[in-house]
């Protein structure tokens, strides 16, 4: 066996990461790239241009991933999105609070950290209350009702979840050769209905979709291939190094946020280590507020009054629990576990574009009322 040097790896892995991460956030802040304000413009305003982005984002992140296990380097199996545990209802009714939750927050978790990069404080405080909700879901209070309620309710698959694996057991055709085709076929048709109008051929929308979706790939790389140890020396086992779930991870902005905090409040504790996901939280901020101080953008901002205050206090705690529930937000459901063509991930991302739409219309309601 050859020896392995695990430490050398994980800074490796740990600055590739970071780096990829600095990059999404200087992109998302330069070009306002965010799945909840996409949204938004679609049902206040019936303006596509931002959903144009995301959506291209994720066609280059499912062509970038697809092409990578065809080549044989990642395995969708390998992540928490791939596996053969279809949680359905968990995916339901986690990307369903979360959809609502980002619209009270004024964001996801990725535009909250590209908030406080730019001097959003009202970012900073939705990060430390989603961070404790989200570790309260993985491990706390509303972890136990997790468990005994909507994870309960599952599908187990005699294969991975994902759409390869399920047309290779269902068609005897190679799991390599249907990652590729579906991967071009899906990824291409995203990317083909985004550029279909001029708004999503703007530089704005070719930065985000193109460089956001590459970045997704890239850490997928980074993770999967650069960060697979075949045979861990101490533990003689398969294993990827410096991530939280012992897989192979893509960027999320949920448990991770949770994560962080945990580093940052037991930071003496040694068994604390920094992880992909912690480097990609510190990353975003770092690279949107470079931006943001390099354009002179940078502003400090509050809460406008106690409601508002309120809003984004409720809006932060559904997207902790939501997030974990549904194993991700929508970076980490809508595109690094889209990219995988997991099941659980369509679901996810359904449910979380009904949550948004859901809130949007109530905020709405809530004005006519009060007028």
């Amino acid at each position: 066996m050859q020896d392995i040097d695990l430490k050398a790896l994980a800074t490796l892995v740990l600055w590739a990461a970071f780096g990829l991460s600095v990059l999404f956030g200087a992109i998302a802040q330069r070009t306002h790239f965010c799945t909840m304000g996409a949204v938004s413009d679609i049902v206040n305003m019936g303006d596509w241009t931002r959903m144009r982005m995301w959506v291209m984002a994720m066609g280059v992140a499912i062509i970038g991933f697809n092409l990578m296990v065809a080549a044989g380097w990642l395995d969708a199996g390998k992540s928490i999105y791939g596996g053969p545990k279809f949680v359905w209802l968990s995916a339901l009714v986690g990307g369903g609070l979360f959809g609502f939750g980002m619209v009270l927050a004024s964001g996801c978790g990725s535009k909250t950290l590209v908030r406080i990069g730019g001097g959003n404080l009202k970012s900073l405080v939705v990060f430390v209350v989603l961070g404790v909700s989200a570790f309260a879901t993985l491990k706390g209070i509303t972890a136990v009702a997790r468990v005994a309620t909507v994870d309960s309710v599952a599908v187990t698959l005699a294969t991975g979840q994902d759409l390869p694996s399920l047309l290779a057991a269902s068609t005897g055709l190679a799991k390599a050769t249907l990652a590729a085709a579906l991967g071009l076929l899906i990824g291409g048709a995203l990317v083909v209905w985004a550029l279909a109008r001029a708004e999503g051929r703007s530089g704005d929308s070719l930065l985000a979709g193109l460089g956001v979706g590459a970045v997704i790939a890239g850490v997928w790389y980074v993770s999967g291939r650069l960060g697979h140890v075949t045979e861990d020396p101490n533990t003689l086992q398969e294993a990827f190094v410096a991530t939280n779930s012992g897989r192979m991870e893509s960027l999320s902005f949920v448990a991770p946020v949770a994560y962080t905090l945990d580093w940052l409040m037991f930071f003496s504790d040694k068994s604390k280590l920094v992880t992909v996901g912690i480097v990609s939280v510190v990353g975003v901020v770092v690279g949107s507020a470079a931006y943001a101080l390099a354009t002179k953008s940078f502003r400090w901002e509050g809460f406008r009054d106690a409601g508002d205050t309120a809003n984004h206090l409720v809006g932060a705690v559904l997207m902790g629990i939501g997030g974990v529930t549904a194993l991700g937000c929508t970076i980490g459901q809508g595109l690094s576990g889209m990219s995988t063509l997991s099941l659980t991930s369509f679901v996810a991302v359904a449910a979380i574009i009904a949550g948004a739409v859901a809130a949007l219309r109530y905020q709405v309601w809530r004005i006519e009322r009060s007028s």
